[in-house]
């Protein structure tokens, strides 16, 4: 079923300019969501689009973004879309919002709840839904950008706002990279970006002053074995014996080989092997997902899945022509989201001047999160990165609220947005300040 076509119309406000005056860009950017932005958001919500087929989403935000007087080119690494704003020397700052659904049916009841419906880059025919507050991004990308080009006269320097897609698969900003992004157009000095998340109270930001986000790999293990049958287990190589093995040890590589206070994950994520209960089949797969908070632990997590798979199967006899392949997937993988402390305590300061010191919080991390933002803050790259959070859940609502990737999920949008696109405008024009 072919996705419809986000109403444009609904942006028209947006593509009006208007006299700022001595309007603060709080109330700014509360008259541009009751315009318009409260609008785009729940056409976004009501139509999601799949990592790497966000068609219709890339032409609403290039066609949008253009109308502001950015020059516009859509088609970055696929569906990606890069807008640039020169207004004078100085630095360069990147804001980036990432635009893609995930395949989950909404089950929240909202009126604009999606219904869509999706075939995947793998040809299969999936519910969609925004389930991970991508479309509170793109709406407060929409909304920043509108208030930075009306601000032009307080900063001084380039902006370059990007629509990345595929975050979800870890595969848009490598591919936006991989197509010239800091090579066909102007490279940042510091890019910004925030998640709304459903663990903060609602209008809250947190600014991490290092690590923001885990990094993610994922990794899949053939398991070989030599086929008999099930009551005669001692002429053949039960892979389901190894597979399991190598599960429960694999437990022991964080708990026995890493610094304790070093946070690592290793998830076997799936298991799938054999066809009958009367027969020890020949092959088992898993898949697993590994999470670190520093490239040293990442890089050691990874070793040692190679040598436990391989010294498990060696010690339950696995033949040596049919041991284990670890497979770690080039596309699927990204390294931890590590802010510049340096950028992030100013960005952090701003927050507490502009928005006010009550909405800017100090929340632990819940869980090992990935995101490919940190492909574009990579080391060697040059590029300071701050990567922050904006609350997206009622106070009272905390303890119960439903997690991101959930059919359940949902966020209060207004102050999600509103403090969303205000901080972004924050962030920028304190890195381009006159």
């Amino acid at each position: 079923m072919r996705i419809a076509p986000l109403v444009v119309g609904l942006c028209a406000g947006l593509l009006v300019p208007v006299i700022v005056g001595a309007e603060t860009l709080r109330d700014a950017i509360a008259a541009d969501y009751q315009i318009s932005l409260g609008g785009i958001f729940t056409q976004l919500h009501s139509h999601p689009e799949l990592s790497g087929r966000e068609v219709e989403t890339a032409k609403f935000l290039a066609k949008t973004l253009r109308g502001f007087g950015y020059e516009v080119t859509a088609g970055v690494g696929g569906t990606g879309v890069v807008a640039v704003m020169k207004n004078g020397g100085g630095p360069t700052v990147l804001l980036r919002a990432d635009m893609d659904g995930l395949p989950v049916e909404e089950n929240t009841g909202l009126p604009y709840a999606s219904k869509a419906r999706q075939t995947d880059l793998a040809g299969k025919d999936m519910p969609v839904m925004h389930a991970c507050g991508h479309d509170v991004h793109v709406t407060a990308l929409i909304g920043a950008a509108k208030q930075l080009m009306q601000r032009k006269g307080e900063w001084s320097g380039t902006l370059v706002l990007i629509g990345q897609p595929a975050e979800e698969t870890l595969a848009g900003a490598r591919a936006m990279l991989e197509d010239g992004l800091y090579q066909r157009f102007p490279k940042p000095d510091y890019a910004l970006a925030f998640h709304v998340s459903a663990r903060h109270p609602a209008g809250k930001v947190q600014v991490p002053m290092g690590i923001a986000y885990s990094s993610a790999d994922s990794v899949a293990i053939v398991v070989h074995g030599v086929g008999a049958h099930g009551a005669a287990p001692h002429l053949g190589v039960d892979p389901v014996l190894v597979a399991s093995q190598i599960v429960v040890t694999l437990q022991s590589v964080v708990s026995r080989t890493i610094d304790p206070l070093a946070p690592g994950v290793i998830t076997v994520g799936t298991i799938h092997g054999g066809t009958k209960s009367n027969v020890i089949g020949d092959r088992v797969d898993l898949q697993l997902t590994v999470r670190a908070d520093s490239f040293a632990v990442r890089e050691q997590l990874l070793e040692s899945i190679d040598r436990v798979a391989a010294g498990v199967a060696t010690s339950l006899g696995v033949p040596a022509d049919r041991m284990p392949e670890v497979i770690r997937s080039k596309t699927e993988t990204t390294p931890p989201t590590i802010n510049d402390e340096a950028t992030a305590r100013r960005i952090r300061a701003a927050f507490v001047e502009k928005l006010g010191a009550a909405q800017v919080v100090d929340q632990q991390r819940e869980g090992m999160g990935a995101e490919d933002f940190a492909r574009l803050i990579a080391p060697g790259l040059d590029v300071k990165g701050v990567y922050f959070a904006v609350g997206g859940t009622a106070p009272e609502e905390l303890a119960k609220a439903p997690s991101h990737h959930s059919p359940f999920f949902r966020i209060r949008q207004e102050p999600a947005i509103k403090t969303g696109a205000e901080a972004m405008v924050v962030g920028a024009l304190t890195l381009l300040a006159r």
